[in-house]
């Protein structure tokens, strides 16, 4: 098709800062019109909860290393800010598009898109979303009466018995770019300056689409046969591909085929931790206020106790006197993430031993986890409170002794990341683990006597 008889195309890019498997960049640069790549930040919409800390400095890399790429191509990324029911709109009028393109989002934003999809078409616009970021759109994945699952083993094999249904969409080979106006992403101050707090997550991380698939070549090479061992802290046995998937710099399906076509003893059961994440967007799906309310009601009438200011603050800094989870908030200051096994330890000690609302913890790893995304985030501490979907029995609390002794026999974790553990200097703990575990079953046990967990 001609370009010069087309309008522009508008691709809006969120939590998908990818240029191959893009179907949105796709279908733009298919059409044949000249493109604009927007990124959009909005802090502003009601649905939108804003970036923590760690997201906002990796959001500043990822769009640098996503800068870079279009212009090998020929094409420019334009950065705006603002409400996007007023943004988008305005971008339409601003370069005359005919088109807009968007891969779909899941969370409470969608109904952001619906209104914005309405009103563009009304206006004549040509509008479509694609289905990019999942595996398995929340709607296709139901129980025979057409509800949620609300129990992960059932949903992943109701997943894995449809199939997934496409392949990954190479990049394209060139994008006829149009320049506009454009916000300097420096003025969005996105990095930390004072303190510059990010040493270790520069040291520690790649942002961008090329660190995602050097992350996923990486892990197919030489990690993937060591991931029976992923609940071990002290050696590398996981992927990292969290935060690449979190941004959109990898996709599932570029995961999924990637590894699927290199076969090892581990690779359905690493695949099944990607349908974990898949499961927790199928809950925020359908309850959009995961990280502020319980999904289960009865948990409602839990009695948390208010905050220690001196216990929290021991235990976001790693000086609890209990060396794993120590080493863990240690882990995750220094590199913005930390071990699958250990989040859990740190999660339940907090919640189970100090009696902490589950929110008040995930509003510190929303703010200080590289990979926190507005699903697994909530989904994940609401599982170990009891209070989630397929949650932890209310009655599990995480030993944190335990747990070190064994998946952590040589201490190799927790010297790494708490060397003074054999010094005076270490602290004693901060609470008595037996004594703190019996008051919350305790708690626990009332309110099931009031409202069946």
């Amino acid at each position: 098709m001609n370009s010069a008889v087309l309008s522009p195309s508008i691709v809006w890019l969120r939590d998908d800062l990818r240029i191959a498997d893009n179907p949105a960049l796709a279908a733009a640069v298919e059409r044949g019109a000249p493109v604009v790549v927007l990124y959009l930040r909005d802090d502003v919409s009601p649905g939108i909860r804003p970036l923590g800390s760690a997201t906002r400095w990796w959001l500043h890399h990822s769009l640098v290393s996503l800068t870079e790429s279009l212009r090998v191509l020929g094409a420019e990324l334009t950065l705006r800010s603002g409400a996007a029911e007023e943004v988008l709109p305005a971008l339409v009028a601003e370069v005359g598009a005919g088109a807009v393109f968007w891969n779909r989002r899941y969370g409470a934003a969608r109904e952001i898109d619906a209104r914005l999809k309405t009103r563009l078409r009304d206006d004549g616009l040509e509008v479509t979303s694609f289905h990019a970021n999942l595996l398995f759109e929340p709607w296709t994945v139901t129980t025979g009466e057409g509800n949620p699952y609300r129990v992960f083993t059932p949903f992943w094999r109701a997943c894995l018995e449809r199939g997934v249904d496409r392949q990954p969409l190479p990049a394209p080979t060139a994008i006829q770019g149009l320049d506009v106006p454009s916000d300097t992403l420096d003025d969005w101050t996105l990095l930390p300056t004072r303190p510059d707090w990010a040493g270790g997550l520069r040291d520690t991380w790649t942002p961008g689409e090329q660190g995602g698939r050097e992350r996923l070549e990486r892990f197919a090479e030489d990690i993937l046969e060591d991931y029976h061992r992923r609940d071990e802290p002290g050696i590398e046995s996981t992927s990292g591909l969290s935060p690449h998937l979190r941004f959109g710099e990898v996709s599932p399906f570029q995961v999924w085929h990637y590894l699927r076509a290199r076969p090892q003893p581990n690779t359905a059961k690493f695949l099944s931790e990607i349908g974990w994440r898949e499961f927790n967007w199928s809950i925020l799906y359908g309850f959009p206020e995961l990280h502020k309310k319980n999904y289960r009601p009865a948990f409602d009438a839990f009695p948390w106790d208010e905050p220690d200011p001196a216990e929290l603050a021991a235990w976001k800094s790693g000086h609890t006197g209990i060396p794993l989870v120590d080493a863990g908030m240690r882990e995750l200051w220094h590199s913005g993430s930390m071990h699958n096994r250990v989040r859990m330890v740190v999660a339940s000690f907090l919640i189970k031993n100090l009696l902490v609302d589950w929110r008040v913890g995930e509003a510190w790893f929303w703010d200080t986890l590289v990979d926190a995304d507005e699903a697994s985030n909530p989904g994940n501490w609401q599982w170990v409170a009891g209070s989630g979907a397929d949650a932890a029995p209310y009655f599990r609390v995480f030993n944190p002794i335990l747990q070190e002794e064994k998946f952590d026999k040589g201490r190799r974790y927790v010297r790494r990341w708490v060397p003074e553990i054999d010094s005076p200097e270490y602290p004693e703990p901060i609470v008595d683990l037996k004594k703190s575990r019996n008051d919350a079953l305790a708690a626990y046990e009332a309110v099931k006597a009031a409202q069946p967990l």
